[in-house]
């Protein structure tokens, strides 16, 4: 009798764990089909609403405000730099054309010219106020005093040259004699420093003129702005380093803007500057709702992930393999993560500068742009959930390994091209003349631009580089483009039709989805807590209502 005792409670102990392991099994089957729902299967299943979908919606429109607020302010700070640097070349720089030449703004080619410039230079300074139409001044020091223009001449220290008898002596050691005057003392520039400008043209290395400047920008007013100061360091040289017989004249310009010390404005500039600051305030609040959002279903698959593996390794004693966990670990939730911290950091960068704390414009716009693309990028993983939009996000991830490791085979022979087109051609091409023009040159003609311009633009001065060039274009633009591209193309291609294929005969099962096939239409349920609850009405129309004797559970 014992014995019959203990035999049926170990099959009714074996039976129990058998029924636990079954539920268990199947309620992380209903947990798994649940997590791979799109959201308006979520809501028909389990009332959830979309929060994350309308969080990115909003994000969107609110980025995508808050950038075009920002890049019209810019287009206004980049115009009005630009136009300062037009208008002090015209100012300072005798004979502009209002082209540069090349590199450089003026070229001069004998002694009297080079005095004539540098003296136009200086002269120009001393009535700057009588000249300049827009409103620029002489920058002042804490004290209230004007700062000095510095004229400043580079030259080897000591040397003869005779070039009809190919004879020289040079000492190579520089020294560099500076001088600095403020516009009320410009008459007395020539006559009390007549030695300064006794020039040795063939010690001259370069002269520099630096002097600081005054303005304000006041074109922002328009879009009912506060108007930046600006702060202009220029610097003026006389390039004489080659001792070719051509000086060349750079104007360069540092431009800084700062909030104005004193400053009175009517209107409703600081108004609509309060307003730009609150709003800019809620886009950080709606990417760090984004954020904490996506922070939690990352950390919701992972441990769905855990159970899975867990339950996989308990009850089939295999193990998940690398494509079924990564079709947990969603690489769009760590995308919208990085577009949102980018944003948050471009929105505090756009506060200080509207505050006039910060003239980082650049910087600023590089994460907010950031930001706007992988925000717009993101949106694509809601097109995943239909099978027409979805072919060219497979087609990419399909093609994305065998495309990285052609380019990286490829990219070796296009770096060979452009180290040796560098320099071999560089001294005979405009196109060659650095590593990234060569670089830049050899993409536009992969991809079938300016062709002959490449071609007729080499100097057809030195016969054997002439031979050269010809040989070397003609077999790039042959590799590449009747090759390489070609290749690049099929890869694509191949892995088009191939994702094509699979939607038209159905895709290979992966373990997860026979797992999930398993058993079908099964009650929902949630390990640590179930709670039934009724499907309201969908506000959308892809949202249908369950009939009212059916139970869903809703996972907390």
């Amino acid at each position: 009798m014992e014995l019959l005792v203990r035999y049926l409670d170990r099959s009714n102990s074996i039976c129990s764990g058998s029924t636990q392991d079954i539920i268990k099994e199947d309620t992380l089957r209903d947990d798994l089909k649940y997590y791979f729902m799109s959201p308006c299967e979520k809501y028909r299943a389990r009332g959830q609403k979309p929060w994350k979908l309308v969080v990115q919606i909003l994000k969107i429109v609110m980025i995508t405000t808050q950038l075009i607020l920002f890049g019209l302010n810019n287009q206004l700070v980049v115009s009005y730099k630009e136009e300062n640097m037009m208008a002090l070349k015209n100012l300072f720089l005798k004979d502009y054309s209002g082209v540069d030449e090349d590199d450089y703004s003026v070229a001069v080619y004998n002694q009297q010219q080079v005095y004539d410039s540098l003296f136009f230079v200086l002269d120009q300074y001393s009535q700057l106020g009588r000249l300049s139409v827009g409103p620029i001044s002489y920058a002042e020091d804490e004290e209230g005093k004007l700062l000095p223009l510095i004229l400043c001449k580079e030259y080897y220290k000591r040397g003869t040259l005779d070039p009809s008898d190919e004879a020289f002596d040079i000492d190579s050691e520089l020294e560099t004699v500076c001088m600095s005057h403020d516009p009320k003392t410009a008459n007395q520039w020539k006559s009390q420093n007549s030695s300064f400008f006794d020039l040795d043209f063939y010690r001259l290395v370069d002269i520099r003129a630096t002097f600081q400047l005054k303005g304000i920008n006041l074109q922002t007013v328009r879009s009912r702005e506060l108007p930046d100061c600006y702060s202009f360091y220029v610097t003026i040289t006389f390039d004489n380093q080659c001792h070719s017989g051509k000086v060349k004249i750079f104007l360069d310009i540092d431009a800084q803007s700062c909030a104005c010390r004193d400053w009175k404005i009517s209107g409703t500039a600081q108004k609509n500057t309060h307003y730009l600051l609150v709003f800019d305030a809620f886009v950080i609040l709606v990417c760090l709702t984004s954020a904490v959002l996506c922070t939690r279903s990352i950390v919701l698959a992972v441990r769905l992930l855990q159970r899975f593996s867990r339950v996989f390794h308990e009850n089939y004693n295999h193990k998940v393999c690398e494509d079924d966990q990564k079709e947990f670990l969603n690489g769009w939730y760590v995308l919208v993560i990085v577009s949102d911290l980018l944003a948050i950091v471009g929105s505090i960068l756009k506060m200080e500068i509207q505050a006039k704390s910060l003239t980082s414009y650049d910087v600023c716009s590089i994460f907010l742009g950031t930001s706007t693309l992988l925000v717009w990028a993101g949106v694509i993983r809601y097109l995943e959930y239909f099978q027409k939009y979805n072919v060219l996000i497979l087609t990419m991830t399909a093609a994305f390994p065998k495309v990285l490791r052609f380019c990286c085979c490829a990219g070796m022979i296009y770096l060979g091209y452009t180290f040796c087109g560098w320099i071999v051609l560089g001294p005979y091409h405009e196109k060659f003349e650095s590593l990234s023009r060569v670089a830049e040159c050899l993409f536009s003609l992969l991809n079938g631009d300016d062709m002959f311009t490449t071609f007729a633009q080499l100097k057809d001065k030195n016969s054997l580089v002439w031979l050269f060039s010809r040989a070397y274009l003609y077999s790039f633009i042959s590799l590449f483009i009747y090759m390489v591209l070609s290749l690049f193309i099929a890869l694509i291609t191949d892995s088009y039709e191939t994702i094509k294929s699979f939607q038209k005969n159905g895709f290979p099962l992966t373990d997860l989805q026979k797992f999930l096939r398993e058993q079908k239409d099964v009650p929902v349920s949630e390990e640590s807590s179930q709670t039934d609850v009724h499907v309201q009405n969908s506000a959308f129309c892809c949202c249908r209502r369950v009939p009212e004797g059916d139970d869903v559970v809703l996972i907390s």
